[in-house]
């Protein structure tokens, strides 16, 4: 009897343990979520490797879709089944914005200076209400370079509205098209398509047809990407630390 007393103490303890871990929970477009097939697949979310650069201390959570906006992740429900599960000590990684340009989308697209930023807002509200922390991102650049070579902004004013709510609600904020354009630029016109998916026909046996994607990641591009992320994390929300593996 008191081997089972014993033991029923021992599992107690080890499903509180696990289920205090704090959850980092990833909400946002297809430059961020997991893909299907990532065995065949080549395309890859940075959200997808991101577990690699983190310890077993911490449980991440990724929720981000292909194709959402800020609008299309409300209006699905996708928000609300992800907020009332948060709790104190959680992590609420936000970035949107590709599909938010969707002018001729009335499902997805906003407004940059109202509906965007206020979606922003509701987001950092309602994560603090639970007393989890969130984190803005602005949008990966897309590979889009003229003939020049001159690397072509393609987002316009949504990465600002970002930087402002953050500055505005003290908001950690991760400058992702900063730092991936600088990414682009170093790898070059020619050399910038490893990041991205491009295969000619027959290239590669899911892209029969070949692929010329300059949005979407490789896995050397979201693991790229994902480098970038944890590097920045470490200075913008320093609680993280102790969950990054200190070998990467």
């Amino acid at each position: 009897m008191r081997i089972k007393s014993i033991l029923v103490i021992i599992l107690l303890w080890s499903f509180n343990t696990h289920a205090q871990k704090p959850t980092i929970y990833l909400i946002g477009d297809s430059t961020m979520s997991n893909k299907k097939n990532p065995q065949e697949n080549p395309e890859h979310g940075w959200g997808q490797v991101l577990p690699q650069f983190f310890n077993n201390d911490i449980i991440i959570d990724n929720r981000a879709v292909n194709g959402r906006s800020t609008r299309s992740f409300i209006n699905e429900g996708r928000w609300d089944s992800i907020q009332k599960n948060l709790k104190q000590g959680d992590f609420v990684f936000i970035q949107f914005g590709h599909n938010d340009q969707k002018e001729k989308d009335p499902n997805r697209y906003t407004n940059p200076h109202t509906a965007y930023r206020n979606n922003l807002i509701r987001f950092i509200q309602e994560s603090r209400e639970k007393k989890a922390i969130p984190v803005l991102f602005s949008s990966i650049v897309r590979r889009n370079f003229n003939e020049s070579g001159t690397l072509i902004d393609t987002h316009g004013d949504y990465p600002m509205e970002v930087r402002l709510v953050a500055m505005q609600y003290n908001v950690p904020f991760i400058d992702l098209q900063y730092l991936t354009e600088q990414l682009e630029e170093s790898y070059g016109v020619e050399a910038s398509k490893k990041l991205h998916l491009h295969f000619e026909a027959g290239e590669h046996p899911y892209y029969q047809d070949g692929k010329h994607d300059d949005t979407h990641l490789s896995k050397l591009g979201a693991t790229k990407v994902a480098q970038l992320v944890v590097n920045q994390l470490k200075e913008e929300v320093p609680s993280l630390i102790e969950f990054i593996k200190q070998e990467l």
